[in-house]
């Protein structure tokens, strides 16, 4: 099976929910200043939910081009992925909306959460087509930061219920950690030193 079908209809995916997000924000009616602040909360947690959307593209597309082989599992192993990812422009207005409140930022953690697990599932599942000795198995390793990425997120669920603001810098900080792509997949690539 060719993979770049699965990584062209990953792609469609992504656009879209980026458009959707951003046909969240609705155009305030005045034209000043204070027209805009109500549209912060929802601007901000936009600006969070695109960066989400642009690590999980650039570290996709980095895994994607280690992978040598598609098989069915994959294909649904990556529309697993792109469930959770579709689930994001909900989340994130909801969040927004409601100026980041418990719940609605629990369930965005829980988005967040669903999507790692996601791709958790997808990066094995292409090892796993690939073999044991294959490129990407070997740069994926004990995936570390993908586990941690995991543990970071339901802890955020758990603080959203009292401490909004902490799981929203836990949010962010897990959105940091992943902001330069991958570099296990950059080394097997051969895109940086070892």
């Amino acid at each position: 099976m060719q993979k770049n079908r699965l990584e062209a209809f990953s792609d469609g995916v992504l656009a879209i929910v980026i458009t959707v997000m951003l046909l969240e924000m609705k155009v305030p009616s005045g034209a000043g200043l204070d027209a805009l602040r109500p549209l912060l909360p929802l601007f901000l947690s936009y600006v969070l939910s695109f960066l989400y959307v642009g690590i999980y593209w650039n570290n996709h597309h980095h895994m994607m081009h280690v992978a040598s082989t598609v098989n069915g599992a994959v294909l649904w192993a990556n529309l697993h992925l792109l469930f959770w990812l579709s689930l994001l422009p909900f989340a994130t207005g909801w969040m927004g909306e409601n100026h980041f409140a418990a719940l609605p930022t629990a369930l965005y953690g829980a988005v967040l959460l669903g999507a790692a697990i996601a791709y958790s599932i997808l990066a094995h599942v292409l090892a796993a087509a690939a073999g044991a000795q294959s490129r990407l198995a070997r740069a994926l390793g004990r995936d570390l930061k993908g586990h941690a990425s995991i543990v970071l997120y339901a802890l955020g669920i758990a603080l959203a219920f009292a401490a909004q603001w902490a799981a929203q810098m836990l949010y962010l900080a897990v959105a940091l950690l992943w902001l330069i792509p991958d570099r296990r997949m950059a080394r097997v690539l051969g895109d940086t030193p070892h």
